[in-house]
């Protein structure tokens, strides 16, 4: 029975099958991507963060989404929407915080979209798996070329 068992690091549950997580990071002033950072695909978000394999400076302000709870731990200079808590409304404060953060993260988003438009990080990889990475450093550097020209 045990000869069946076989560990499988890239395989995400909800998926059924051999995946494999990437972050984007951005820069906001000039909307380029700065590096691309590979993790399994069984891996939290906010894991594939900690990991350690994206350098920050500390200095640098993180714009991040929900999934990001408790990265002030690792990175002092981050910004994130305020989560509701159980039975209680956000307040107008709150309300506005999110806001002001949502439209300040919709250019990246933007720029994610652009991502996707290559077809190869959306969709099911077909090439093996240490290439994944040279696949989407080619891709965010056609969309730097895109947006930012020559």
């Amino acid at each position: 029975m045990s000869g069946r068992l076989k560990i499988r690091k890239h395989i995400a549950q909800e998926k059924k099958r051999h995946t494999i997580k990437s972050q984007v990071v951005i820069c906001v002033l000039t909307l380029t991507i700065l590096s691309v950072v590979m993790g399994k695909g069984k891996q939290h978000d906010f894991s594939v963060f900690k990991d350690g394999s994206l350098l920050l400076h500390p200095d640098a302000l993180v714009l991040g989404d929900s999934g990001y709870q408790g990265i002030h731990k690792y990175h002092k200079n981050s910004i994130l929407p305020v989560k509701k808590k159980k039975d209680q409304p956000l307040s107008a404060e709150d309300k506005a915080h999110n806001k002001w953060l949502a439209k300040r993260r919709i250019r990246i988003e933007h720029i994610n979209r652009h991502c996707k438009i290559f077809r190869i990080v959306k969709d099911v990889y077909l090439g093996k798996h240490k290439n994944y990475s040279l696949t989407w450093n080619f891709v965010a550097a056609l969309v730097n070329l895109r947006h930012n020209g020559i």
